[in-house]
């Protein structure tokens, strides 16, 4: 599904720790695998300067990254000064990654608001996927478990959809990546329409059934035809709290979201579904930034 990626780590994120699954990460697809940790610049009046010292650290904890690179793979440690969003947009360009792998924690909207986040930024400053991985998961996988996490990242991918304007640019921007797709990177989808329970009647709510049901069939014969097994559910009830527990349920290892509203995704204080996924789910995230 994606050949060139970012591993973007701080060190406090556990994704370092993917510096000794190469093999692993390359099994997913991947041919090109470039590690990131920025380095902030140290500023007093008009003094700059780089902790040379700390960037031979990062470069000594990313190293085992290039032993035992497979044949076919390209291995990358770039330890750069500078802002994590503006090293990471240079390196994407450079590169040219197709998927940015980084950590983001579970916070309150509130908290997000406060705190901020570089995952965030970067949701607005590039249209190239970005694969959400929670740090408090990636840090106490055993090696066993993080080695079959590496293996199969896209493997079982939900996608909920509900013929609205963002589940169709979802649709389109799986259905791009899933073409020419490395082999046995994404062996199935499941596409899931959620009718929200919000006091429709049993004969309105029959009728929502039937149309959700033929679109997406015509949406599962578009993913078909990429050699790809998918599976439909229609549901009714909370659409955050039907997508996670659906990805519980059928074993999922990511969920696919996106939003094609570039000027409003992540504005916490009018908060979108994919917005609530973001914060909120513990599964990795696959999500599709909006076009520039």
């Amino acid at each position: 599904m994606f050949h060139n990626c970012l591993i973007c780590t701080d060190f406090t994120d556990g994704l370092h720790r993917l510096v000794d699954f190469i093999p692993s990460l390359a099994n997913s697809g991947l041919k090109r695998i470039v590690f990131l940790h920025s380095i902030s610049v140290w500023q007093s009046e008009k003094v700059v300067r780089v902790d040379e010292d700390e960037i031979i650290e990062a470069k000594k904890l990313l190293a085992p990254s290039l032993e035992k690179t497979p044949n076919g793979v390209e291995v990358k440690v770039e330890v750069l000064s500078g802002q994590p969003k503006d090293t990471i947009l240079r390196l994407i360009d450079f590169y040219d990654i197709d998927i940015v792998l980084t950590g983001m924690s579970i916070r309150s909207a509130i908290e997000t608001k406060i705190f901020g986040s570089h995952t965030l930024e970067l949701v607005k400053l590039t249209s190239t996927p970005l694969m959400i991985l929670r740090p408090q998961l990636i840090s106490t996988y055993t090696c066993e478990e993080l080695a079959l996490r590496c293996q199969h990242m896209w493997r079982y991918l939900l996608i909920p959809y509900n013929g609205e304007q963002s589940g169709k640019y979802l649709l389109e921007e799986v259905i791009n990546h899933l073409e020419n797709h490395p082999k046995n990177s994404c062996e199935q989808c499941l596409l899931l329409w959620v009718i929200d329970d919000g006091g429709r009647t049993k004969e309105i709510t029959k009728y929502h059934y039937r149309k959700a049901q033929e679109e997406l069939n015509n949406a599962k014969a578009k993913l078909e035809a990429l050699n790809i097994t998918v599976k439909t559910k229609v549901i009714q009830g909370n659409p955050l709290g039907e997508i996670l527990d659906t990805a519980l349920n059928f074993d999922i290892s990511a969920i696919a979201i996106a939003s094609n509203y570039r000027n409003t995704i992540l504005e916490w204080t009018n908060p979108s579904l994919a917005n609530e996924v973001l914060r909120r789910s513990w599964f990795p995230v696959l999500f599709f930034s909006p076009k520039k």
